[in-house]
């Protein structure tokens, strides 16, 4: 098979060895996703994270690093806004044999959004992403190595897929309602830039639903649009 030419870097993760986080381990997590959130009340955020509402991710090992995504909801008494998203990441010590050993230091990083799932009803996937690296190709080209989580708002999804320009970078099953993936986003070096798309599929292999992680000039006229329709139909009650 000949050299291609666009070699990008595919499947660069370890797949996930379990649906999401349990027990003590999950608690462990949670305070340190907690605590990384805890500051974000003063840069605008309305109230604390609600540690009861925080949702973990499938795992992703990526770099010799281990990443745990995480959702959860701010603590006032409507458990609305902001939502909280980030994860948290160590480097996991060697075990005996094949097995890995007990989790080094807790890093973790948060951020806060009041753009959520609840009043966007066309969304069919609720997407949250992180860049944890950088590649570096030849002749300068290069990407932002990303993480990416999230939710499907559509029913019979059973697995998900990161692809660039139709290429398939990364791919994993949806677990109780959720799903990781690292693959490389924002690619340039080949022409234009490029940007990955998710997709969910079911047990047929249809595709149910498709979202690019960057937002066209399209998109954000759309989205200034329909602000705008808002603001009038608000005047004229």
């Amino acid at each position: 098979m000949p050299p291609i030419a666009r070699p990008f870097p595919r499947f660069i993760a370890d797949t996930a060895q379990q649906a999401r986080p349990y027990g003590d381990w999950e608690e462990r997590l949670g305070a340190a996703f907690a605590e990384a959130c805890a500051p974000l009340t003063a840069e605008g955020a309305d109230s604390p994270v609600d540690v009861s509402t925080l949702r973990l991710f499938p795992e992703r090992t990526w770099g010799r690093r281990t990443y745990v995504p995480v959702v959860g909801r701010a603590s006032d008494a409507d458990g609305g806004m902001p939502e909280y998203y980030g994860y948290v990441s160590f480097e996991a010590s060697e075990g005996e044999g094949d097995a890995p050993g007990d989790p080094g230091e807790l890093s973790a990083e948060a951020d806060f959004t009041d753009i959520t799932a609840d009043d966007n009803p066309d969304w069919e996937i609720d997407l949250n992403d992180a860049v944890i690296g950088q590649w570096h190709g030849d002749g300068g080209r290069g990407g932002d190595v990303t993480l990416i989580w999230g939710t499907p708002l559509v029913r019979g999804a059973i697995a998900s897929s990161a692809e660039l320009e139709g290429d398939v970078l990364d791919q994993a099953a949806v677990n109780e309602g959720r799903f990781s993936l690292v693959a490389v986003d924002a690619v340039h070096g080949f022409g234009d830039d490029l940007y990955l798309e998710v997709k969910l599929w079911d047990r047929r292999l249809n595709q149910l639903a498709a979202e690019s992680l960057y937002e066209t000039d399209d998109d954000a006229e759309e989205d200034e649009a329909d602000a705008d329709e808002g603001s009038e139909e608000e005047q004229k009650s």
